[in-house]
């Protein structure tokens, strides 16, 4: 067959304007790659591996590696003790090691909130390619938080029998106040990401809320010395992270049985605010992912 023989037929193509968005809209595709919905166990298995990969990254980037999961506390220990008891003279007996058990708790939740508020903004490129359960990645932060603590709570009981407390079966009550907390953690950790984006801004008010936190929670002194008992009820009423204090300081170093009305208190607080944020995450689920994605 010869090419002369051939005859080509060219259709005209139309001509098409590629789609623009509507002036002022900023809507999103839905990502490219939807999960099937993870079962537990599933959800799980990724949860955990996500943090483990986070915690050997991290490791690498530095030369101590993992031994900062204690020098960093540590470190906050040591500043904050030379400037209240050197400095500012504090009356508040056996203080290094009172100061050691508010310092290390409080910094778990501190830093648990403030990394796992920016969780959903710094992951807008996973957001945008793959359709997961959005409190996955806050978690995840959570999860690498939560085996920090691990070791961060064996040095303190090391540290607090080294300094002369002798340990008792009250310290088995560490279990369940480390639980409440992480409840806390959880519930407050996934209402500030959906703050932050909702606004980007809401990233430094959490910040200066986590600083106020550390002077209203007890870190410093001790619930029991406030003068006006009202103020003192109200603080632990509206401020869970003094009852958990007082409490891990009860159990710790002066062997007694926490108050159980403050927190049982304490654990209705934290499950309302955690039904509270994972009711969001369900009905704001591609909300959120337009939001992570345009900020």
């Amino acid at each position: 067959m010869h090419r002369d023989n051939i005859e080509v037929t060219r259709m005209p193509l139309e001509h098409h304007e590629p789609l623009k968005p509507h002036e002022g809209s900023r809507s999103v595709k839905r990502p490219t790659c939807e999960l099937q919905p993870l079962t537990p166990r599933h959800y799980l298995t990724l949860l955990d591996t996500l943090a483990r990969f986070e915690l050997k990254a991290d490791a690498r980037r530095y030369y101590l590696g993992y031994l900062w999961w204690i020098l960093e506390p540590m470190l906050y220990v040591a500043v904050f003790y030379l400037v209240f008891d050197k400095l500012l003279d504090n009356r508040q007996p056996d203080f290094l090691v009172f100061l050691a058990v508010g310092k290390l708790t409080f910094i778990w939740f501190s830093k648990s909130v403030n990394q796992a508020a920016v969780s959903l903004i710094q992951s807008r490129g996973l957001i945008a390619q793959i359709d997961l359960p959005k409190h996955l990645l806050p978690m995840a932060i959570l999860h690498e938080g939560l085996y920090r603590q691990f070791a961060v709570f064996a040095f303190l009981l090391c540290f607090i029998a080294l300094a002369g407390f002798v340990p008792t079966g009250m310290w088995w009550w560490l279990v369940p106040l480390a639980v409440i907390q992480y409840a806390l953690i959880i519930g407050a950790s996934l209402l500030a990401a959906v703050l932050v984006c909702l606004r980007r801004d809401f990233q430094f008010f959490i910040q200066l809320g986590t600083v106020f936190l550390l002077f209203m929670s007890g870190v410093f002194w001790d619930v029991r010395s406030i003068g006006d008992p009202e103020f003192a009820y109200w603080l632990q009423l509206l401020n869970p992270l003094v009852v958990l204090l007082d409490s891990y300081r009860q159990v710790l170093l002066w062997g007694q049985t926490p108050n159980l009305s403050a927190l049982t208190w304490v654990c209705a607080e934290s499950a309302g605010l955690l039904l509270v944020t994972l009711f969001l995450y369900r009905r704001l689920h591609y909300w959120l992912a337009n939001r992570a994605i345009t900020q």
